[in-house]
């Protein structure tokens, strides 16, 4: 039997004792949208129990169990974390391949919980997402840790933090002047005094209550999760993250695509059949992965199809989202990426009163190059849904999430982002890892 203490418990689970900042953990080693918008869902299909998910910070229990797992309680849902477990030999076959569409949960189950925390990834798997997504940037010390954007300011506490009033700034990232914190001006042991935030309370606001409840994890640390949960879970779980401004970073002395390869291969995920996916909305940088290891890579693309890749602007390219997507575009692609992630309105647009369109043959062209494809992002609320599938007029409603997947497995996806990956994973019914 294995046995940790509540201070170690919560020390893993990423939150003081009281759910609050106590200090730093060690480490060896929206835009709203993807493309800026606010289009999306939330929901609570997996218990009947639940009307607002809310950590209860007195309700931690700690169960000495084979490889130590923490319960913590959401409403009446019980999420289970579990201690860092020892690196498996060889984490290949993974079963997700028998499920489709393939269940990618979008910075977790962030319909639930904060994205981007222990807590998303965790409730993510339990409730039984194929893989967990996290988007990696990286401190000034070189290490990567999970965060949609460089910019902290939207998704943790550090503007309550006096002690780094001087760090506020504007600079300009990917074409864009932004102005706030950013992680390429903290230690990874700075970063681990701030604590998360719902990115969105207002559609949100029952993930909003447990702000402050979770820490910033690094890449490490998700991947020492989903380990440790394979064993309870009786199946392999895949990781999928995203490279976030690779040039911004590689201007600055910061370059991540070597560190997530090396991290990757450091903890056996090596070649092709690994459940691993490691994507990016530039090119120049899949390119150079696809030179430094086998394991799979997805092109992410714009919603507006008109803008050009981080890296290409900075090249002084000519190549644009939409030459990417034409039937020669995705055979070039197809040379060194094995799966495309396009805006969902690239597979299935909406018409001009907010109802889905006719099918595009985006997934047909990319079928056809020898590509999968894994559009984002599925969301329940009714501010992000078509207008058939909104369930009234008020924005943070949950609607018919169901109704509009339907659609786009019609149209042949292999995979899906979703917030709430509870729902996808109920609609496809069983596959032989459940």
């Amino acid at each position: 039997m294995g046995h940790i203490s509540l201070s170690d418990a919560h020390h893993w689970l990423g939150t003081g004792r009281d759910g609050k900042r106590d200090g730093t953990r060690d480490t060896g080693r929206d835009e709203i949208e993807r493309d800026g918008s606010i289009r999306d869902e939330h929901s609570h299909t997996f218990t009947d129990n639940i009307s607002e998910p809310v950590f209860d910070k007195t309700k931690a229990k700690i169960l000495s169990l084979t490889g130590v797992l923490l319960l913590l309680t959401v409403g009446g849902l019980t999420i289970v974390l579990a201690a860092p477990a020892a690196k498996t030999e060889n984490p290949d076959s993974r079963e997700y391949k028998s499920c489709s569409p393939v269940v990618i949960a979008h910075r977790g189950a962030s319909g639930y919980v904060p994205e981007h925390t222990l807590g998303s990834y965790a409730l993510a798997i339990t409730i039984g997402a194929d893989f967990v997504e996290p988007d990696l940037v990286i401190t000034k010390d070189g290490h990567l840790i999970a965060r949609h954007d460089n910019e902290l300011g939207l998704t943790t506490d550090v503007g309550s933090h006096p002690e780094f009033a001087d760090r506020y700034r504007t600079q300009w990232v990917d074409g864009k002047q932004i102005s706030g914190w950013f992680t390429e001006d903290f230690t990874l042991e700075e970063i681990k005094t701030l604590r998360a935030i719902e990115r969105i309370p207002d559609i949100r606001p029952g993930n909003a209550r447990m702000d402050g409840i979770f820490e910033v994890p690094t890449f490490q640390e998700i991947i020492d999760l989903v380990k440790s949960m394979e064993p309870s879970q009786k199946r392999n779980i895949g990781i999928y993250p995203e490279i976030k401004h690779s040039t911004h970073f590689e201007q600055l002395g910061l370059k991540m695509e070597e560190l997530v390869v090396n991290t990757f291969h450091a903890n056996g995920y090596r070649g092709f059949e690994a459940p691993v996916y490691i994507q990016s909305f530039e090119v120049s940088n899949l390119k150079e992965l696809r030179a430094l290891t086998d394991l799979k890579l997805l092109q992410l693309y714009e919603s507006d199809v008109t803008l050009r890749p981080a890296d290409q602007v900075a090249r002084n390219t000519n190549l644009t989202y939409a030459k990417m997507l034409t039937p020669e575009g995705l055979k070039e692609v197809a040379k060194y990426a094995n799966a495309v992630g396009p805006d969902k309105s690239l597979i299935i647009p909406r018409n001009n009163d907010n109802t889905l369109g006719e099918p595009t043959s985006f997934v047909a062209d990319a079928h056809n190059a020898g590509l999968q494809v894994h559009p984002y992002t599925f969301r329940a609320e009714n501010e992000f849904l078509p207008k058939e599938f909104k369930s009234d007029s008020s924005r943070n409603a949950r609607g018919n999430l169901k109704g509009e997947i339907e659609a786009f497995i019609a149209a042949g996806i292999d995979g899906l982002f979703a917030d709430q990956p509870d729902v996808p994973v109920i609609l496809r019914g069983k596959c032989s890892h459940n």
